[in-house]
């Protein structure tokens, strides 16, 4: 008999820098932000709560880092604003 909760398998990206090392992340989920997607991601390797963002750039099939403190947090607001009701944050 399937157990009818089964547990929705967790989503892992291993992405590669450019340095060549790979890096497992856990997707947490995609948002939109000014016209442009970004991924927002957890380190699945590790033992954190800090999360990565990263912008999407689909002409290129590339993940980019976002430098842009701003945007940053323009998108983690959105995170947090979508799983208010399910996740907890920590406030810095």
């Amino acid at each position: 008999m399937e157990n009818e909760n089964m547990e929705q398998e967790e989503s892992i990206l291993t992405l590669t820098d450019e340095n060549g090392q790979d890096m497992d992340f856990e997707y947490l989920d995609c948002l939109t932000y000014e016209g442009k997607e970004y991924l927002v991601l957890m380190p699945a390797d590790e033992p954190s709560t800090e999360i990565v963002i990263l912008e999407v750039d689909e002409e290129n099939e590339n993940y980019l880092a976002v430098e842009d403190e701003a945007i940053l947090d323009a998108v983690y607001g959105l995170f947090k604003e979508k799983y208010k009701d399910i996740l907890t944050f920590e406030e810095e």
